[in-house]
Order: C-alpha cells, then structure tokens, then sequence
C-alpha cells in the first residue's frame, strides 16, 4: 500500500511539473544506422538515414559532362520545400565544374549514385561558440549540397570524405538545420566513414585563409556497427594512422586556442568532449537502445526496460543518467544486423521501455472490473497539442510522425553497380509507410514519389497518401494500427520475396545489354511506387470506415 501511495504522488508531483511544450527543441533530428560488409547478414556495407529534410521528393539526376571552365552553382534551400522539382534555390556562389558528373539520386539530402557511393547524415549538437550563420560569416558549404557534389564527382567512400572536407574548409561550412554541425557516414561496398563536421564561429571569411570548418572522419571497422543519433561519436584521433583516420588542418589546434583543450595537462584529446556540449536525453536514449539491441552483453546498460509500474515512464528518480563514455565508437554486433533488422529498428517506439509515450500512466482508463486498461486512443505519436492536454512526459521516438522520408541503403559488391546498390525509401512516418526499392542503375523514380507539396494535398503523391493514413491512425491508434499492417505488410513483404527473382532477371540482362538491365529495374520500381498510393487510399478509406463516429 505505501509502495502504491508513494507512486500515486510521484504521478501527480511529475504532471503538475512538466512544462506544456516539453522538450520541442528535441522534436527534430535523424538517426543513422551504419554496418559494415563483416557485420551484415549478407556481406552488403548498409547505411541508412530517417527524418530527413521536408523535401521528400526523389528523382534521378543523370550523368553530365560538362566543357572546361565551367562553374558549379552551389545552392542555399535544396532541404527545403516550396519550389518546382528541380528548383534547389539561391544560388550562394559557385565553385569549378569537373568534366564529368556521375548519375545520382536526389532528395533533400541526396544519398546514393550509380556507382554504390551512399552518403547518410544525421545533424548533430556543436558547442554554442562554433555556429554561425549566413548573416554572421561568408560560409556558403551547407552538408546537402557537399553531398550533392560528393556523389556527383566520386566513386569510392574515402575519396568523398576528403572532397568534402576540402570543400568545408575552402568555402566554409554552413549550418541549414538549425545551428548544429553534422555527421556523416560515407560508404562504399568497401568500407564506410563517420565524418564529423563542426563550424568556426561567427566572422570567418575565406580572405582569411583558415579554414572554414572542423572536421574528423573516422573508418567504420568491417565487423562493427554503430548508431549516430544526432550526436558526436568520434573520441581519441590518432591523426598519423592514415588508414583509419583522416582530420581537417586545425581538428586540434581550434580547441587549444579557444582554451578547450591543454596539451599541457597529459590528458587525452576526446574530439567529441571537445567539441560537442553536454549529451541531453534525446540521444542518449537512442544510444542505449541501439546498443542494447545489438550488442546487449558488451557492457552494463542501465535498465529502461518497462516492468508492471506505469509510473516508472514519467518518475524522474527512476531513470539513471549515465555518462556519455558509456556507449563506444562502435562495436561488433551479436548477431549479423540484416536490410530487415535496421527498418524495424528504424521503425522503433521504444516499446516495453521507460520511453515508451503509450504507457505513460494518462493513457489508463477503467476496464469495467475495477482495474486499469490502456485506452485504445493511446498513440506513439501523440501531437503537441495533445502532449500539452495530458501532461505527457516527451520522447524522442526513433520513428517519427512527421518524418520527412528515410532509407535504407544496400551496398553489394559483388554485383554489377547498378544491380547492387538498392535504396529502400519509405515516405513520411516509416512506422506507417513502406519500404520500397529503387536500384542505383534506375533512370527515374515514380512520379507519386515525386510529388509533394505541403499547402494542398493530393492522392497523386505518395507522402500525402501514407500521411493521411497516419494522420488517421490516431483517431484509435491501437486498433487502427493493426488494420494498416494488415494491408502494408503482405505489400512490402511480397517485395522483399520477389528480390532475388527480379534481380536474377537483371543480371540475365545485364550480361547482353546493361541499358536493358537498367531499363528493366526502372520499370519494376516505378510501378512497385506507383501502387502505393492506391493501396494508402484503400487503407484510408477501411479507416474512416471503421472508426467514423457515427459509430458512437
């Protein structure tokens, strides 16, 4: 009884405490997934990245060659919304064009080209002092827009490490989301790098002839895994091992000005103490969930895991605070991580855990035998406007209901480049949204996926579609979910199943003719897109359906 009373006035203690916008600055931010080809269930090196930019549309940019003298525009808003397709924006300056850029897919954040180079990015925190503007500095490099000319001008992963440090420091890094740095994962069917990017502060110019940003980048291990939850995960630098590190000019030399770092001291230099403030909840959970998942033996993880007290959700004695050090660079997985298993943790709500937003106790109502029930209004996705009604205690999900769109990509060298480097997009929420494919060697994209704009909707685009369905959800999420995997899931399974025979197919043709192979697979992915829309708006409608309140 006293065990009871004491969690009732805990309850009511943390509700009349939590602020009514909790934590919106910790609404945004994308996770990365990394494996490398020793650590996969298939050999394949797989990156991935969720909520990215609002401009969730995604085309192919095919391959150019271009005359000498040329200049490449670089472009400020290619993230954003609110222009024609291939409208990326203003255009800040430029830099010299290259005789020849290579085919890639384009998105707010663009992620794959035709030869299986795959860029993820994920912003992270950066020390206050560090973040400059456009009104405050002559930095023009946003982290889209260096990708962009990574995949357009590379092949290998390392190679677009070090031309996208060069442009960094040579144009001056500019924050686009936000005032944080960025990181970056860098792959090929080879290998993959983290790459760290920090600013310089306010007032830099490129007169000056410093460097324009901070970076480190660091190699992946072939049997490791990691997580990047918009945070630093880069620690001790061993700048001469040329082989696993490489560094801008000043990757030291800016701490020991600013008084950050004295060589003197004897102390080590942990880049992402360094340069990163302190760690905040929001990507601590996503660390302790990653690697309880994967590598749940390689230390003392602290115990989040939900057990018969709906109280322990919201009491903030419960929850431990652990340090930062905790979670490692990376690690080798337990089990090999498949396609498969980085898409469910991409689609993880933290359930049966203290984060986990459908146990907290507001959502208890009476089940008419004197006990407590969940409601069946209880969502993972509450909006703010709900949070605020029932003081509900926020948490940064892995999915997110306002995701943008996400991938999954698929790096095989053992196969033909245009064969092997699959992209698994999903659009919006991917909780609720499939995944579907669309292979490196593709010439265009279905036109559903391509369409998207935020002021009118249409059942022409896919977003739109699969919003909707989310947005309905919540109208009796804990049923409502079931009758959308119901239709969702035999759609995106029957994909995977047919894989190895589409792929057999494009292969066959490959070997006669290779435009034929591209060819076929744009064909087979467009119409896998052009289904979706379609099957959102049957969902939809067995929705509005069943959960109309004409019903009441």
């Amino acid at each position: 009884m006293k065990k009871i009373i004491l969690s009732i006035l805990i309850f009511w203690l943390c509700i009349l405490t939590i602020p009514a916008a909790a934590a919106a600055a910790e609404d945004d931010g994308c996770t990365i997934i990394a494996v490398g080809k020793k650590a996969s269930a298939d050999g394949s090196v797989i990156l991935s990245h969720t909520d990215g930019g609002p401009n969730s549309r995604v085309y192919i940019v095919p391959a150019a060659r271009h005359k000498a003298g040329e200049a490449a525009p670089v472009y400020w808003g290619i993230v954003d919304l609110g222009r024609p397709l291939r409208d990326d924006g203003e255009v800040l300056g430029t830099i010299p064009q290259v005789s020849e850029t290579y085919a890639y897919i384009h998105s707010a954040y663009s992620h794959i080209n035709e030869y299986q180079l795959a860029i993820a990015e994920s912003t992270n925190s950066q020390r206050q002092e560090l973040v400059s503007s456009r009104e405050t500095g002559k930095q023009i490099m946003t982290v889209e827009q260096a990708q962009v000319f990574a995949l357009q001008r590379c092949k290998k992963a390392s190679a677009a490490v070090q031309l996208i440090g060069t442009l960094m420091e040579t144009y001056g890094f500019l924050p686009s989301s936000g005032d944080g740095g960025e990181d970056l994962v860098v792959g090929d069917p080879d290998e993959a790098w983290v790459m760290e990017i920090f600013g310089v502060g306010p007032g830099w110019t490129r007169e000056s002839g410093k460097p324009g940003a901070i970076w480190a980048a660091q190699r992946i291990g072939d049997d490791q895994a990691l997580m990047i939850p918009n945070w630093s995960i880069i620690k001790e630098i061993d700048p001469e091992d040329k082989d696993n590190f490489m560094v801008s000019a000043n990757y030291l030399q800016e701490a020991v000005d600013r008084g950050w770092y004295k060589p003197a001291s004897g102390k080590p230099f942990i880049w992402q103490e360094t340069y990163a403030p302190l760690p905040v909840e929001f990507a601590t959970s996503r660390f302790w969930l990653f690697y309880t998942t994967f590598m749940p033996h390689l230390a003392g993880w602290p115990d989040r895991k939900l057990d018969k007290n709906p109280y322990e959700t919201i009491n903030p004695y419960y929850q431990c605070v652990e340090p930062l050090s905790l979670y490692p660079f990376s690690a080798a997985p337990e089990k090999k991580i498949s396609v498969h298993d980085v898409i469910a943790f991409q689609r993880s709500v933290f359930a049966g855990t203290i984060y986990d937003f459908t146990a907290q106790p507001q959502w208890l109502v009476s089940d008419g035998k004197g006990g407590f029930k969940v409601s069946p209004l209880a969502t993972p996705f509450p909006m703010s406007d709900l949070r605020a009604l029932l003081k509900l205690s926020y948490r940064r999900m892995v999915a997110r209901h306002r995701g943008h769109y996400g991938m999954v990509c698929q790096l095989r060298g053992w196969l033909p480049a245009a064969i092997g480097g699959l992209y698994w997009v999903y659009q919006d929420n991917p909780y609720i949204s499939p995944y579907v494919p669309i292979y490196a060697g593709c010439s265009d994209t279905g036109p559903s996926y391509q369409t998207y704009d935020p002021e009118k909707y249409s059942d022409a685009s896919a977003r739109w579609t699969i919003d909707f369905v989310d947005n309905l959800c919540n109208l009796r999420f804990q049923d409502a979910i079931k009758e959308v995997l119901a239709w969702r899931q035999p759609f995106e399974d029957k994909i995977f199943a047919d894989q190895e025979k589409v792929e057999k197919e494009a292969l066959r043709l490959y070997a006669v003719n290779p435009k034929k192979a591209k060819a076929y697979l744009t064909a087979y992915c467009r119409q896998l897109m052009e289904k979706v829309p379609p099957l959102y708006i049957e969902i939809r409608n067995r929705l509005i359906t069943a959960f109309t309140n004409n019903r009441e």
